[in-house]
């Protein structure tokens, strides 16, 4: 954690807008909850600083480059990446981590809504949940495979369990890769970036 550095104003002194914003004014700048802030804080998403009684401050810099990179409507410019889960709590912190290695991502609930997103615009790279509901990974997989090729979209597969069949039928299954749930988030991202370098 860094702490936080006495308070500057931009050079405009007729302005004079604060270089450092608090909670409740950076979640005013970048138009969402406070409580969406603090989540992309915790997840390092923005650069937070801290005061000496513990209070959040955000440079107005880096919410402005925040916002240039993902923010409402933007288009980011790093290559595509399609995450598909059933758990929007895994996708969210997916996402987060893969955004801010630079990769624009798209996710996906199911295999039917995963399979509509690559007919919609096609990634660079699928991250699949091997367990879904209705209509698992691995027959994602195959109905991609199908349609586009095999190979032609690498598919680096997830599951909730470490299983060894599983990791075999992935590689099997013409995959990019595995890893089993019970991973950090580390691990899937640097296999991510493996197969898609940056």
């Amino acid at each position: 954690m860094d702490s936080f550095p006495p308070v500057s104003y931009r050079e405009d002194p007729s302005r004079r807008e604060p270089e450092w914003l608090t909670l409740g004014q950076a979640a005013k700048f970048l138009g969402v909850a406070q409580s969406t802030i603090r989540k992309w804080s915790d997840h390092g998403r923005i650069p937070t600083f801290y005061t000496p009684g513990r209070h959040r401050r955000y440079r107005r810099g880096d919410l402005e480059t925040f916002l240039v990179r993902s923010g409402p409507g933007r288009t980011q410019g790093g290559p595509p990446v399609l995450v598909v889960d059933d758990d929007a709590g895994m996708r969210e912190l997916v996402r987060l981590q893969l955004e801010r290695e630079g990769y624009s991502v798209q996710e996906a609930s199911s295999a039917a809504e995963g399979l509509a997103s690559i007919e919609a615009r096609k990634p660079d790279l699928v991250l699949l949940d091997v367990m879904m509901p209705h209509t698992d990974g691995w027959e994602m997989l195959r109905q991609m495979q199908e349609r586009y090729g095999v190979g032609s979209i690498p598919v680096l597969m997830f599951s909730g369990q470490v299983d060894e069949a599983d990791e075999r039928q992935a590689s099997s299954s013409g995959a990019s890769g595995f890893v089993g749930k019970g991973f950090d988030l580390d691990q899937l991202v640097d296999q991510a970036k493996a197969i898609l370098p940056l």
